[in-house]
């Protein structure tokens, strides 16, 4: 509720341009916390009983014109390439997708760095090729909201021909929005232009509404190219969907082997995130963790590393400062705006305890869907993968990786930054370990509408509207 009201007393509807009432709800609204929730794949088997589904849910799916309102629950509907090929979109229409999502994330595994135990012939099966066709996703409050969207969308299918369901995975965090490994979450989101919502403490700026809405201007001053025709692009955006299962009792063991008594152990793992388990940043508190700053939306992002240039309160190495480094200085030069997304991760899975150790991983379904928002999602992902994840020479750090989310073919290092000699800790395992992930679509209301009725048969395609 903390979040909800800091976003109405920030917002001003005034400061509106984007065209709300034809956005998904989940691109601007941030889960609630607590959350609940479900991602349900499914698979069209036949393109007219597909379509038929698209149009009875389109109704279910709320717009962001009410986004800083309070909603008991919404649901989020994305479309693989194949998806939209199995509900009919002509092939003329697919080829004006950017090629890494006509591709698949599977076939991009090269780029993505999804190599060994991460490579897709280890994913799950409902993540193979071709199989997830529609993604929906429901974010609710509490269990009675969640079962009620559930039972909505369910008995939609259930009366729809031509479509099978392929798996579903509940996920859920208490009021403490933590992650697998006991830290808070998704707590830095970019601020929308035109969105009507004023920056958050913390943010220069808001980033240009065209980096995560298609159709509109970039921060290069223009949009990015929209899949054609218009009713079908614009106001869309795209999706990166990532499952991971989350190591927790090996981190946990990590740290433990690392440092000798608990209190180390707590500040080790906040170097490696960059933030205490609170959500406290770690350039604010150095020391010792902070709950209430941690839990404060007006507090807990109000920082930069302008007073942090050699990485003393905060690695250059850990995972936030790799993800987000705001205004550090890069030995390669980027323009951190354009590689900014919208968060929509999610836990799953038992509560962190320090209880856990690695002899607990294999049997527990412990971790985290890593989704996010991007206009660039392709080129952003591939990016933050090749450079930012698993490389550090973007930081002077040659092959080190991310040392929370990075693939570590053989353990690897971790560096503290000290005066006067830094610490270099060994033996970084691969800690979240890739099951599966696709590149989807998420469209606008109207173009859920337009694939629903199969707006191409009509002519629709060619007057854009």
């Amino acid at each position: 509720m903390a979040l909800l009201a800091d976003l109405a007393a920030r917002f001003r509807r005034e400061r509106v341009t984007l065209a709300l009432d034809d956005i998904q709800a989940l691109i601007l609204r941030s889960r609630p916390e607590p959350y609940v929730g479900i991602h349900a794949m499914l698979h069209v088997d036949d393109a007219e009983g597909g379509r038929a589904l698209v149009r009875a849910l389109a109704p279910h799916i709320p717009s962001a014109a009410g986004w800083t309102e309070e909603l008991h629950a919404w649901t989020g509907m994305a479309i693989s390439h194949e998806g939209l090929k199995a509900l009919g979109v002509p092939q003329s229409t697919l080829e004006t997708f950017p090629l890494p999502f006509q591709q698949g994330m599977a076939a991009r595994a090269e780029q993505l760095r999804d190599e060994g135990e991460n490579a897709p012939e280890h994913w799950e099966e409902v993540y193979h090729p071709g199989v997830c066709h529609i993604a929906l996703t429901i974010y609710a409050r509490d269990d009675a909201a969640l079962d009620q969207s559930i039972a909505k969308a369910m008995g939609e299918l259930d009366r729809s021909q031509g479509v099978t369901l392929m798996g579903t995975h509940r996920f859920g965090a208490d009021a403490d929005a933590e992650n697998p490994f006991g830290f808070r979450d998704s707590i830095s989101q970019p601020t929308v232009a035109g969105s009507g919502v004023d920056p958050q403490p913390g943010q220069e700026r808001a980033i240009a509404a065209g980096e995560f809405i298609l159709g509109e201007n970039s921060e290069t001053g223009a949009p990015l190219a929209v899949p054609q025709p218009e009713v079908l692009g614009r106001n869309g955006s795209f999706i990166v969907l990532r499952k991971y299962h989350s190591r927790v009792g090996a981190f946990n063991d990590f740290l433990r082997s690392h440092a000798d008594d608990a209190q180390a152990q707590e500040k080790l793992g906040a170097k490696m995130f960059g933030r205490w388990r609170s959500g406290a940043p770690l350039t604010l508190c150095p020391d010792a963790d902070d709950p209430a700053l941690g839990a404060d939306p007006a507090r807990n992002n109000d920082f930069d590393f302008s007073e942090d240039k050699q990485g003393l309160l905060c690695p250059y190495a850990s995972h936030m400062r790799r993800l987000n480094p705001r205004d550090s200085q890069l030995t390669i030069l980027t323009d951190v705006n354009i590689h900014r997304i919208i968060r929509r991760s999610s836990t799953f899975g038992p509560k962190w305890t320090d209880a856990v150790t690695a002899t607990d991983d294999a049997a527990a379904d412990r971790g985290i869907f890593f989704i996010f928002i991007s206009a660039r999602a392709f080129d952003t992902i591939e990016f933050l993968q090749q450079e930012w994840i698993n490389r550090g020479n973007f930081i002077d750090l040659g092959e080190e990786r991310d040392p929370v989310v990075g693939l570590h073919p053989e353990p690897g290092t971790f560096t503290i930054p000290a005066d006067p000699v830094r610490r270099r800790v060994e033996g970084v395992t691969t800690f979240n370990h890739l099951r599966g992930g696709e590149y989807m679509f998420m469209p606008s209301l109207s173009a859920l509408r337009w694939i629903g009725e199969g707006g191409w048969q009509s002519g629709e395609a060619d007057s854009g509207g």
